[in-house]
């Protein structure tokens, strides 16, 4: 039976926004990859860490490395904790889910479930003030993290890089600073049982410079070429974004997409790893 023109025409429509939609899903799942960086099952597993602890800012900030830390747990038997220096009482609520005043509270529980779905050990909330981590006394902070470091004896952190923070929140790159700096310290005491790797979580460049406006391209231009990638194990970072009702719309807010489809495209983690 001969095909009508009409028909004939709908299928090569069809065809053509196939195909269009296929160029356009590529290009955009390529902005978000770093294909200079080794691909590894595991940053842990890389370093042979045996304990992680991940150093951050915020309640879900471990959100940008769920699959190193999962990984680090599930794959390599590694014990994983994490200290966050404040209680996100100055984010904005997206959606709203509690009175303003007591979203420090809820942030703060937030994170403790999120940490416990992620199969994290022990976990720390400091009441350092949100926004407000780069005025705090700086030698107080890092001497804290000392003092953790050397009670847990870490083989990894995890955390930002300085200069950039991901974001370039200055929070951020105050965690990042001091974790650092901490880690530098110790291995002068006792490079025996200092952490002997620092993994930096980096941001997507092409992604950042296209997407992220001026504040994006401070970010590329302040961070380094990663050396590593892994899986970031996206269903775990769905799964985050529900435990973390008060900001569960933030990634739709702020870049237009679906949560469930911007980590089909960015799917893996990509690191900056220095072993010492």
């Amino acid at each position: 039976m001969p095909v009508s023109p009409v028909l004939r025409l709908l299928l090569v429509a069809a065809g053509v926004l196939a195909i269009l939609l296929a160029a356009v899903w590529f290009w955009l799942d390529a902005q978000f990859d770093e294909p200079g960086a080794r691909r590894v099952p595991s940053i842990a597993g890389e370093v042979g860490a045996r304990s992680v602890l991940a150093v951050f800012a915020h309640p879900d900030d471990e959100q940008s490395v769920t699959g190193l830390l999962i990984r680090a747990q599930t794959r390599d038997g590694a014990v994983t904790r994490m200290i966050t220096a404040t209680r996100g009482e100055a984010g904005t609520p997206l959606p709203q889910v509690s009175r303003p005043e007591e979203l420090g509270i809820i942030r703060h529980a937030e994170v403790l479930k999120n940490g416990w779905a992620l199969g994290l050990e022990e976990q720390e909330v400091w009441d350092y003030p949100d926004g407000g981590l780069s005025d705090a006394d700086y030698e107080v902070y890092v001497g804290r993290l000392m003092e953790r470091m050397q009670a847990w004896q870490p083989d990894m952190i995890v955390t930002f890089w300085p200069e950039s923070g991901l974001s370039w929140h200055p929070d951020h790159r105050t965690a990042g600073r001091a974790a650092t700096e901490a880690v530098q310290r110790l291995r002068e005491l006792d490079p025996e049982t200092a952490p002997r790797a620092i993994a930096y979580i980096l941001a997507p460049r092409r992604m950042m410079g296209r997407f992220g406006g001026e504040r994006g391209q401070h970010v590329v231009d302040n961070q380094p070429e990663p050396n590593l990638q892994m899986p970031g194990e996206g269903w775990a970072k769905v799964r985050g974004w529900q435990i973390h009702a008060s900001q569960r719309d933030y990634l739709q807010h702020a870049y237009g997409i679906p949560t469930e489809l911007l980590y089909a495209l960015y799917d893996m983690e990509h690191y900056y790893v220095v072993e010492f």
